[in-house]
């Protein structure tokens, strides 16, 4: 992360920050930043609030755009990487548009309830009790995907019910990382906060809403003063 930002500072472009949601190294800085440590950290999925996204199987699919748009992938890496996305995009929704009711799912001895409701082959797949091959037994046309694809198919199936609600919490976590604090912003002024709590800030100079929030001994009282502290700030400055 020093070294793109160091050429990107060279190049005079932005920086680049890869946040909580988007990968363990933003995990790690934020907390060094925002916590600070007095003994060697230690990088434990624990610490990580979104690590049901931070996983190994889809890096790539997390971080090789990003890599992409910042010029740090070569051709052949991003070949195969678009390949694998067409052919995620393509045999996800195929998997989408397949579909079965559960009595006809029955015929198959696949136990689901007996709703009414059909499932599409990507539904059946989140069920812990059916695997691919029980779901390609109903469409045989799923045979001519790839192994790799059926995979990452399979492992995005299985954690998807779960997925949905962190996606939830990751977009609350966005809107407060959206709103930035000046470096410049004295602590001291803002009525509401501590002198603990506003040391603390001035100290770790948080980017963030979100990064003041992580800072330990900084309770919601203080970030709801800081929040109207800023947002008072900005409607000044936008009427000027």
């Amino acid at each position: 992360m020093a070294g793109i930002n160091a050429a990107r500072s060279a190049d005079g472009k932005d920086i680049f920050l890869l946040d909580r949601a988007d990968a363990y190294i933003g995990v790690m800085i934020d907390d060094l930043v925002t916590k600070g440590t007095k003994e060697p950290y230690r990088m434990f999925t624990s610490r990580a609030e979104y690590r049901l996204k931070l996983r190994s199987d889809n890096a790539d699919q997390r971080l090789t755009r990003l890599g992409i748009d910042i010029g740090l992938v070569k051709a052949e890496r991003r070949g195969h990487f678009e390949r694998k996305m067409k052919m995620l995009k393509k045999y996800g929704s195929l998997m989408d548009d397949l579909s079965i009711s559960p009595n006809e799912a029955a015929k198959f001895d696949l136990k689901i309830n007996k709703d009414g409701v059909k499932r599409s082959a990507k539904t059946l797949l989140s069920y812990p009790t059916i695997s691919f091959k029980q779901v390609m037994q109903i469409w045989p046309e799923l045979a001519d995907i790839p192994d790799d694809i059926v995979e990452q198919i399979e492992i995005d199936a299985t954690y998807s019910g779960y997925l949905e609600r962190q996606e939830a919490d990751i977009l609350a976590f966005r809107k407060d990382e959206n709103l930035l604090l000046p470096n410049t912003l004295d602590y001291k002024a803002i009525g509401g906060l501590s002198n603990e709590v506003s040391e603390k800030l001035d100290e770790a100079k948080p980017a963030t809403l979100g990064a003041a929030s992580r800072i330990s001994g900084v309770t919601p009282a203080a970030l709801t003063a800081l929040l109207r502290y800023v947002k008072r700030k900005d409607k000044k400055a936008s009427a000027q």
